[in-house]
Parts: C-alpha cells; sequence; structure tokens
C-alpha cells in the first residue's frame, strides 16, 4: 500500500462516492485514498495517517459543513501541515471564504459543483505536481 495519500472531505457521500471513483480511476494505486463525512472524522484519518507514517498530499473538501466550515478547516490543516496541497471544493462557497482560503490555507484551487471530472483531475496532477503525465 502506498504511503501517500489523497484525502477527501464532504458531508454527502454521494460527492465521496463519485471523487473516489472519479480519483481512483485516473491514478490507481499511485496513492491511498481517504475520505471523511465531516471534519471531526477527518481530523481522525489524518491522525490514523499520521501515526503509520503516511504522507498526505492532498486534501479536496467541501466548504459547507456541519460544525466547520472548509475554508476554516483547511486553514486549521495549513497551520498544522504547511505542505499538504489544499483544494476547496463547493457550490456554494462565497467569494470571501475562498479569498480566506486562498490567503490563509495557501489554496491550490476552488472548483466549483457540479464539477467536470477532468477538471478535478487537472487540479489534483497539479497539486500533485505531476501535470506532466
Amino acid at each position: 500500500m502506498s504511503n501517500q495519500a489523497i484525502l477527501c472531505v464532504d458531508d454527502e457521500r454521494i460527492v465521496l462516492l463519485s471523487l473516489r471513483d472519479q480519483i481512483t480511476k485516473y491514478f490507481g494505486e499511485r496513492y491511498r485514498y481517504e475520505f471523511a463525512e465531516s471534519v471531526d472524522e477527518a481530523w481522525e484519518v489524518i491522525d490514523e495517517l499520521c501515526f503509520d507514517q503516511v504522507q498526505i498530499l492532498i486534501i479536496v473538501s467541501d466548504w459547507l459543513m456541519p460544525g466547520m466550515r472548509g475554508d476554516e478547516f483547511l486553514i486549521a490543516i495549513h497551520k498544522r501541515f504547511a505542505k499538504i496541497v489544499t483544494v476547496l471544493l463547493s457550490g456554494q462557497a462565497d467569494d470571501a471564504a475562498i479569498e480566506n482560503a486562498r490567503q490563509y490555507a495557501n489554496l491550490h484551487a476552488y472548483i466549483s459543483k457540479p464539477w467536470d471530472e477532468q477538471t478535478l483531475i487537472d487540479v489534483i496532477r497539479s497539486g500533485l505536481g505531476n501535470g506532466d503525465e
């Protein structure tokens, strides 16, 4: 199993299933894929991955979730793990939230829902630094 991971966080299971299908279809077994339905669950996954010495490369997070908004989550991620690439995925994020994430979470990209599969893959590839594949 890979020691590098991509984590997706969204409170809608159908969104997580779509992300899983699209990302694994393109990247295959090169990475470990983790999915969380809440920010709390995401932190648990992150703690487990850190304990297992798995490097988290990218986090794709929804914006509108119960408990904590995605921009706040990605800012907290960036403060603790500055090297993780952050992507905000939402159909409802306002400009202030996107700018907040750009400024304080070093946001790599914002993708609006519904998203185009190729856009998602291109954003992840560029975040991984292998846009030439």
